[in-house]
């Protein structure tokens, strides 16, 4: 264990996807790094399934598939537009995704995250699970030296200390770095694992071998809220959830597991999962704001990277390759200061924020930042128009005698009724805009 005579070159705070990413880059390059994890073990806290975006891990650790503990690659994309008994969607299959190095994975983050913590162990970092950092520690001037932590001695010292520790960590709070979080700018998700056969698997879902399928789902199932649901499929389990900001579960009082509990029931849901034994349940805060809501990522010997850094892109549901990329992104700046012989001072962690600034992270984050406002005042995008579509592909579809040149008039009549083309128009236009 670090005593208290020891200074290490980089303290890293959070073992999930970006913690485990910068606490690898810095050890494989010959720094010192203590790693420190509230959990009993790395992925302790996050039993869920979730996607793993190659190309992020590819350039931390080239050969990640060789040991890895991946479960599916996927192969095909399905996006619904839901309401209460059926769902409109597009959906994309490609045989050239079966390649030889997969672009996406479906992994379960409890084995992942261990993993992942086992490399950095390997790399020469040291990793302390159990410990809860209380506080920064400050020298007179402002600057972070450290952590406090809850275990017995005095403060661990290092030249930089790299928050990674999820968007609801207290560390930042506590020591003024940022605000609290504001329930419009956090979703509440909620998921399940459900475990069947491998055969059943495949078999409900079209796959052989190591293929995978991911649902997305929008629409009736977050009932007026903003949010989505999802399926991701394992080898032997097939993980469900759905989130919805935080402030929306609070004023409809509508409790999470009630939502998942009807997005389960869904006539395109059950089907999928019906004899399965559900054995894991959790729940976690994931932040929705978009570029608006970031905090201040850096200072005068910190920075921070990941989900803390409200590091996700919400339009395309990426989460994980942001973190492992900041996570990266902030080690290098730090090795760059280091073999400069350079202080890890405000002006020189800025170099941090210009290397995102320069990376898809911040340019993906910058695209979409009108959307969260988008969605927020426009909740029709989100419920009424998965009740139109369905309408006018359930009129087409229907053979029932009647002239389809009646029919076009009635779908436009429809439409029209429920938001007019005034409204079509300014929704289109609004989409536009946020979208650019």
């Amino acid at each position: 264990m670090a005593t208290i005579e020891e200074r290490f070159d980089a303290i890293v705070v959070g073992a999930g996807p970006a913690g485990n990413a910068a606490a690898y880059t810095m050890a494989k390059a010959g720094l010192k790094v203590l790693q420190l994890e509230r959990g009993e073990y790395p992925g302790s806290k996050n039993v869920q399934g979730a996607i793993l975006y190659a190309d992020a891990l590819e350039k931390i650790i080239p050969d990640f598939r060789e040991d890895a503990p991946l479960e599916r690659h996927v192969i095909e994309q399905r996006i619904w537009m839901m309401d209460d008994t059926s769902h409109t969607g597009m959906h994309y299959r490609s045989e050239d995704f079966n390649e030889e190095k997969p672009n996406r994975y479906t992994i379960i983050r409890a084995q992942f995250d261990r993993w992942f913590s086992s490399k950095v162990r390997e790399a020469g970092g040291i990793v302390l699970c159990e410990t809860t950092v209380a506080e920064l520690v400050k020298d007179t001037k402002g600057h972070v030296i450290g952590v406090l932590t809850d275990r017995h001695g005095g403060p661990l010292l290092a030249d930089v200390v790299v928050m990674a520790e999820g968007v609801n960590g207290l560390v930042g709070q506590r020591a003024g770095l940022r605000d609290e979080l504001k329930p419009q700018a956090v979703a509440l998700a909620v998921k399940e694992m459900h475990f069947l056969p491998q055969e059943v698997v495949e078999s409900r879902f079209n796959l052989s071998g190591d293929a995978g399928v991911v649902i997305e789902a929008m629409g009736a199932v977050s009932k007026g809220m903003v949010g989505t649901g999802f399926l991701y499929t394992n080898r032997e389990s097939i993980s469900v959830g759905i989130g919805c900001i935080v402030e929306d579960l609070a004023k409809s009082g509508v409790t999470p597991y009630s939502l998942l509990d009807q997005f389960k029931a869904h006539p395109s849901i059950a089907p999928l999962i019906a004899g399965a034994e559900v054995k894991e349940y959790a729940a976690h805060l994931i932040p929705e704001g978009g570029f608006r809501s970031m905090p201040a990522i850096y200072g005068g010997g910190w920075v921070v990277t990941g989900d803390a850094a409200h590091l996700v892109n919400s339009v395309h549901r990426e989460g994980s390759n942001l973190a492992m990329t900041s996570g990266r992104i902030a080690a290098e700046t730090i090795i760059w200061l280091k073999r400069r012989r350079e202080p890890c001072s405000f002006d020189n962690l800025a170099e941090y924020r210009k290397r995102l600034e320069a990376s898809f992270v911040l340019k993906d984050m910058r695209k979409y930042q009108k959307i969260p406002g988008l969605l927020h005042n426009n909740r029709q995008l989100l419920n009424l128009y998965p009740r139109m579509l369905s309408g006018v592909a359930q009129s087409w579809l229907r053979v029932d005698g009647k002239a389809k040149r009646s029919k076009e008039t009635e779908i436009f009549k429809a439409v029209r009724k429920q938001r007019g083309l005034v409204g079509l128009v300014a929704d289109g236009l609004r989409l536009a805009r946020a979208w650019r």
